[in-house]
């Protein structure tokens, strides 16, 4: 059995329907499909089961070698890595186009890799339209006449392509994962408004150019999706697209992208939530974090680019201090006072309540100032997912919690005198996140006032750093 799943890469000019092939194969709805083209950006990793057998698909962004612009050249790069380390190559073309000259040339491109080359001749939605096929046969490939969008043909590929990936060696049963694939990895989703730099952390995360960087906001739209092993852990990494207002997003892909968003943040387990530590945290990163919490995912506040904040704050004019009467004195000009020296320790001190002021709802939420550009902290951050994860993974006897409540002072929690609260035991109904079950005299929610008390009480005795806590009532019969 191989060691690791073959990778097989889709390639092509853009939209020709690489992405609706990726969907339909991975049956799944990871990239994002619309009819503007040069969508996909970055490379979107997808597992595919045919018959028991399973392979890893790459989908790459539309790749138009000539283009020398910024965004053109960094798709053409990304797909040139998943193409060197691929067993085989899709190349998709569109049968009702005809045979273009890109395809042409991107036909050269891959003959000169070495690898086998299948060419997908998409938008061939019944068998009556077989001969539109037809001319690609002159690029020398195997060719496989199919509709993406309505399956017509996909058996007959993917029965094709096993049987070349098993020519070339033993492909890992669906049924029977390596030891990597059954580790469960801890999940995790990088959120922020445009233009934070959460491409740039998880490029410094995972110790390559994994997802495309540029000054323009808005630059990725599909969820870029990196696995990285370190310490006997196995961390999932989503870099998501930058989250905006309604209002703020006009095509259709970045509507799209903002929805796929979110819901990749609800299939993680904890949200790096990055803030431009140079400008602050803003209305827009407030909104964000309230989505992180509203989902329920463990939170980590990542104030990115902090070197830049300390630059500013350095270069900072020197303060000037008018002396006394000094307007009446057109003579004496104000004095100058040098500023002292700047202690990033107490800045960062500062800082840090200030963004606990603006971000009071997710105070249980650790923040760690970093630079994700010149890498400065960006390891530690490993060790605070650790940290969040176990938080969010723990569970607390019954015995040991309701210890804690004969202990713990309910009476000094405020709650309206009509109906005060009487908390006769509790227990831990779930984890990720922790959930727990209190039996009270009452079946009225408690009073909000009263539940953050219980759960600041809680958090004091057990550690649930970085994780939300909720509590469901139970009337106790009496």
């Amino acid at each position: 059995m191989a060691s690791a799943s073959p990778s097989v890469v889709i390639v092509g000019r853009p939209n020709v329907g690489k992405s609706t092939l990726f969907n339909r194969l991975t049956s799944s709805r990871r990239s994002i499909v619309t009819d503007e083209p040069g969508i996909t950006r970055d490379r979107i990793y997808g597992s595919v089961s045919w018959t028991g057998r399973s392979f890893q698909l790459v989908d790459t962004g539309g790749i138009v070698p000539d283009d020398r612009a910024a965004i053109p050249r960094e798709v053409l790069r990304q797909a040139r890595v998943a193409i060197d380390a691929a067993a085989l190559l899709l190349l998709v073309v569109d049968a009702r186009a005809g045979l273009t000259p890109l395809d042409s040339e991107l036909a050269r491109l891959l003959r000169r890799t070495g690898k086998p080359v299948f060419l997908v001749a998409n938008k061939v939605d019944t068998p009556q339209w077989l001969s539109l096929a037809s001319p690609f046969h002159e690029l020398g490939f195997e060719v496989f006449p199919v509709s993406c969008e309505h399956g017509f043909g996909i058996a007959e590929m993917l029965d094709s392509l096993l049987q070349r990936l098993s020519a070339a060696g033993a492909l890992p049963s669906a049924e029977e994962p390596s030891s990597a694939e059954s580790d469960v990895p801890i999940r995790i989703a990088i959120v922020g408004r445009p233009n934070v730099g959460k491409s740039t952390l998880l490029n410094s995360l995972v110790g390559q150019e994994r997802a495309i960087v540029s000054p323009d906001p808005g630059t990725t739209r599909d969820a870029v999706d990196t696995s990285l092993h370190r310490g006997g852990h196995t961390y999932s990494f989503i870099d998501t697209a930058g989250i905006r207002r309604k209002g703020k997003t006009k095509l259709v892909a970045e509507k799209l992208s903002v929805v796929m968003a979110r819901r990749h943040l609800e299939r993680s387990d904890i949200a790096l939530m990055v803030i431009d530590s140079e400008q602050g945290v803003t209305s827009s990163d407030a909104t964000i974090a309230s989505y992180t919490q509203q989902s329920g995912r463990s939170v980590i506040l990542v104030m990115n680019k902090w070197d830049l904040a300390l630059e500013h704050a350095r270069s900072a004019p020197p303060v000037r201090q008018r002396t006394r009467f000094s307007s009446r004195r057109a003579a004496s000009p104000p004095e100058q006072q040098s500023p002292p020296s700047l202690d990033p320790g107490r800045l960062m001190f500062d800082y840090e309540k200030l963004v606990r002021a603006k971000l009071k709802f997710l105070d249980f939420a650790p923040i760690l100032f970093l630079s994700a550009k010149s890498g400065q902290r960006v390891q530690k951050l490993f060790a605070l997912i650790d940290s969040v994860a176990a938080a969010r993974r723990r569970r607390i006897p019954t015995g040991e919690l309701n210890r804690w409540l004969r202990e713990v002072d309910l009476d000094r929690g405020t709650s309206p005198s009509s109906r005060r609260v009487k908390i006769y035991y509790l227990t831990q109904a779930s984890s990720s996140p922790p959930t727990f079950v209190l039996f009270t005299n009452q079946t009225q929610p408690l009073h909000f006032s009263y539940r953050r008390f219980l759960e600041n009480q809680l958090r004091e005795r057990f550690d649930f750093s970085g994780t939300p806590i909720f509590f469901t009532q139970r009337l106790k019969k009496r």
